[in-house]
């Protein structure tokens, strides 16, 4: 089985839960082929208030000028990734520390010339992760994508995840996060489909980073995943307890799979 784990970037501020996480994740990952896609927005924001540069986020994506791809390299590709890297070797893993441009496992487009050098990933190429996971390697990717002409992109990390996980032919693709899962008018919400997705977000109750997990959710969907679980990366074992067959957080699903 393969399993895809995006890993926000919150989770990864602490060095313990960064060690614990990979403790846990490189224990799955001895019985399953998983690669793992992580973000890092909360020390990119600190990195660039460091340096006097405001963040703007626009529809839950940071605005992402020239300035700002500099500190995506910096922060997302180097920082944030060798630090995770680091903590699987020490769980005894063997991680390979990768980027979207990498062998162009994911190619990128401008998303829109308001955000800048955000990039919508339009095509993904799973045959180094497939080539890596085959023989016991462990993939671990910052959220940069290129494109065929040198350019480089910020991608969403979720945005990144889904990609992967299609390209890498993952059918069970989870979030870990620091919130419970999703939430709507009357509580945690455990099951949803795009559908329901669409509507939380056009009544307003999912918003900024939620607005675009959901989104990327739902994209993941429709490209072949079977099943997006968002949940609480900060709960002890929490992956290994998905693959028991345990009900936490919020699972999304086409409908005819509810």
């Amino acid at each position: 089985m393969r399993i895809l784990v995006k890993i926000g970037g919150a989770l990864l501020d602490s060095p313990a839960e960064r060690l614990r996480l990979a403790g846990e994740l490189a224990a799955v990952a001895r019985s399953s082929e998983m690669a793992v896609v992580h973000g890092g927005g909360k020390q990119m924001t600190r990195f660039l208030a460091e340096r006097g540069v405001e963040s703007r986020f626009v529809d839950g994506l940071r605005v992402t000028t020239p300035e700002v791809v500099d500190a995506v390299l910096k922060v997302f590709a180097g920082t944030v990734n060798h630090e995770l890297v680091a903590a699987f070797v020490g769980a005894g893993a063997r991680p390979v520390g990768l980027t979207g441009i990498d062998a162009s496992i994911t190619e990128a487009e401008q998303l829109r010339e308001d955000l800048g050098a955000v990039g919508r990933v339009v095509r993904s190429n799973g045959e180094l992760l497939d080539l890596l996971a085959r023989n016991g390697y462990l993939p671990v990717i910052a959220c940069v994508a290129g494109d065929r002409k040198g350019r480089m992109y910020n991608v969403n990390a979720d945005q990144m995840a889904v990609a992967c996980a299609a390209g890498f032919g993952s059918k069970r693709l989870f979030f870990l996060t620091d919130v419970e899962g999703v939430r709507g008018k009357n509580g945690l919400i455990e099951v949803l489909t795009p559908i329901e997705c669409r509507k939380l977000i056009q009544d307003g109750i999912a918003t900024g980073g939620m607005q675009a997990k959901l989104n990327a959710a739902c994209d993941g969907l429709a490209a072949g995943v079977e099943e997006v679980v968002i949940v609480p990366g900060a709960k002890a074992g929490v992956v290994e307890s998905l693959l028991a067959g345990d009900r936490i957080g919020t699972r999304l699903v086409n409908e005819d799979a509810r």
